[in-house]
């Protein structure tokens, strides 16, 4: 009767772990691809004339879906960002959320 307890807490622990295995729905394949879009766009932007000096744009990707946040000074910057994000291969969509602000 002493080791029920202990049996049940191991399942209850064993169930719990399980689960938080699951919270990322990504795959490892999917998280390789999307690493590599981000790393892509990030330097596309980095070396486009006007736009390397805006350094407060993020990237991130999701499933090939790119999202981009920051700060631009112009309504041009911000959609040549988009654009740029847009050309890389593999990507699929760009959520631009990046705010103008001269």
């Amino acid at each position: 009767m002493t080791r029920t307890p202990h049996i049940l807490m191991a399942v209850g622990v064993s169930i719990f772990l399980t689960i938080g295995c699951k919270s990322n729905p990504q795959t490892t394949g999917h998280y390789i691809d999307d690493t590599a879009i981000t790393t892509s766009v990030k330097t596309h932007l980095a070396t486009d004339g006007p736009l390397k000096t805006m350094t407060q744009i993020s990237v991130k990707t999701v499933e090939n879906i790119v999202y981009l946040t920051g700060v631009a000074p112009t309504m041009q910057d911000k959609n040549r960002a988009e654009e740029i994000a847009r050309q890389v291969d593999g990507v699929q969509t760009v959520v631009n959320n990046i705010t103008v602000q001269p």
